[in-house]
């Protein structure tokens, strides 16, 4: 299952990037801005990244709290490096697990009670971005970005897509995957149960205001090259870009993170060459410095390579057991 996996990763992301790479040969010469003006909005971008980030630690932090787990927000924010640095070059999302291996210990809790930490920023992160998506998209671009001009046709793709999501419940019911499942994720469900409550509401507040952010970095890199991208145009890129980082691909959304950029950018009115300009700036902000800063954190606080092997062989592990 895993090498299956790992397979599927490997064919989404060199389709993706096969296509953007065979897109971008037809554009004119990415020009990279060189002005003052425009390492500034670069610089400012890169400093918008790095307050997100600090708000995603604390919004960790708050939500280990809530749960009953008593975290140092040092590590909180640490870790949230470390994480995205292990997803930036690992497989499988493995800086989720890296997280969660490397905090579990230090805070006298189990892996699967940090992990439901994890889980429940994910699901904030899913409702803030569905919102945004859905309130930008439908109430503000409309007329620019939707895929069709034809409603009814959108509507009927959504029910077909109701239908098997609808049939697919049904088999795993019938083959009592939920029963399992549920045994094996009792222990994560501390940290998501704290979500209904009113810290719940204020965390995704904090979401909202957390995607805001990196909105903004979105923005400034669209401003060193000239493009002008309005809020909403951002707030649509960020939510479009995120959900096709989703799907499963290799380590960094190579290509599909890509692929997502070029399309959002050019739908909201930019040339190819400033598109792919576009495309590889924000790539260098959103995943090298922050690797970079995960690794030196991963090796000078946290036990280097050792404790990078032991993270991966351990989701590994889980991810087989769920299987």
């Amino acid at each position: 299952m895993n090498r299956r996996f790992a397979l599927i990763q490997a064919l989404v992301s060199l389709i993706a990037l096969a296509a953007v790479v065979w897109w971008a040969a037809k554009q004119e010469s990415p020009k990279f801005p060189s002005g003052g003006d425009a390492i500034a909005w670069l610089a400012a971008a890169a400093a918008l990244y790095a307050v997100a980030t600090i708000m995603r630690g604390e919004r960790w932090h708050w939500i280990l709290a809530v749960a009953g787990v008593r975290a140092r927000r040092g590590d909180c924010y640490a870790l949230t490096c470390v994480g995205y640095m292990g997803n930036n070059v690992l497989p499988a999302r493995a800086g989720e697990a890296l997280k969660v291996v490397l905090l579990a210990p230090r805070c006298e809790a189990s892996r699967r009670t940090v992990l439901g930490s994890v889980v429940a920023e994910r699901i904030l992160d899913l409702v803030a971005l569905a919102a945004i998506f859905v309130v930008v998209v439908y109430g503000a671009l409309s007329s620019s970005v939707l895929p069709t001009d034809r409603p009814l046709l959108v509507a009927g793709l959504g029910v077909i897509l109701l239908v098997f999501a609808a049939i697919g419940l049904w088999v795993l019911r019938r083959h009592h995957v939920f029963e399992r499942a549920r045994d094996w994720l009792r222990p994560l469900a501390d940290a998501p149960r704290a979500l209904l409550g009113r810290e719940g509401a204020v965390l995704l507040i904090g979401t909202f205001a957390l995607w805001a952010v990196e909105a903004a970095v979105y923005l400034a890199v669209a401003r060193s090259v000239e493009l002008d991208f309005s809020v909403t145009g951002a707030l649509y890129l960020v939510a479009l870009t995120n959900f096709v980082a989703a799907l499963p691909a290799a380590p960094g959304s190579i290509g599909t993170f890509d692929a997502a950029v070029a399309f959002g950018a050019r739908r909201l009115g930019a040339s190819g060459s400033m598109a792919v300009t576009y495309m590889l700036l924000l790539r260098f902000v959103l995943y090298i410095p922050i690797t970079v800063v995960g690794l030196v954190i991963l090796v000078t606080r946290f036990g280097g390579w050792s404790r990078l092997r032991t993270a991966v062989r351990l989701g590994a592990e889980a991810e087989a057991t769920r299987a």
